[in-house]
């Protein structure tokens, strides 16, 4: 803040978070809010929240938040695997596709080759035209 020759503070006051606004901004970005979001319920503008990052962390906005959201990310995580563990079907089909590669097996059935073709034919001209 520039003071006057008269000693006396011009400009506005500089404005701060408190530690229970840094909670708020750690809880938010740990549930993947967005910077708007974060700015709004600690009631600063997104350009105070760059600031304010910055000044306390030497960090960008960007890099403050892939640390600030990661226990979110490994809370996630936890319960899927919690529920795949529990026994829950779709998790663990999901997981296998995720984690492991796994694929679902999708043959050709189509086309004269498989031998079925002609035989809904057959059935299909019996029914339609009779024999």
């Amino acid at each position: 803040m520039a003071y006057k020759p008269t000693g006396n503070k011009v400009g506005r006051p500089k404005i701060e978070l408190t530690p229970e606004q840094w909670d708020i901004a750690h809880k938010l970005a740990n549930i993947h809010c967005t910077k708007e979001e974060i700015a709004s319920l600690t009631g600063i503008s997104e350009d105070t929240l760059d600031r304010l990052i910055r000044e306390r962390y030497d960090k960008t906005f960007s890099e403050w938040f892939t640390v600030a959201s990661a226990g979110g990310k490994v809370s996630i995580r936890r319960l899927q695997f919690k529920k795949a563990m529990d026994g829950n079907v779709t998790m663990l089909i999901w997981l296998g596709k995720q984690w492991l590669g796994q694929r679902d097996k999708v043959e050709n059935a189509s086309g004269p080759s498989n031998g079925l073709l002609p035989e809904i034919l057959g059935f299909m001209k019996s029914k339609v035209i009779g024999d």
